[in-house]
């Protein structure tokens, strides 16, 4: 326990680097060309309207299901 009150500056110090270079490493990977066309395919599942399984039906009418 002695070790850890003595040393505790610099486990901060050293996590704050490990979330640094998490952070950066997340946003490299992110940003790759490679990444592109599946990202942005996912980006717009929320902006399609094309359903093929038929789960809107009904909801205009007031029916609850």
């Amino acid at each position: 326990m002695e070790w850890l009150a003595a040393n505790y500056a610099l486990l901060k110090q050293l996590w704050v680097v490990w979330f640094l270079l998490l952070f950066a490493g997340i946003v490299v990977w992110a940003f790759r060309p490679g990444n592109k066309v599946r990202l942005e395919a996912q980006g717009r599942i929320p902006l399609d309207d094309d359903r093929d399984d038929g789960r809107d039906e009904g909801r205009d009418q007031g029916g609850a299901r």
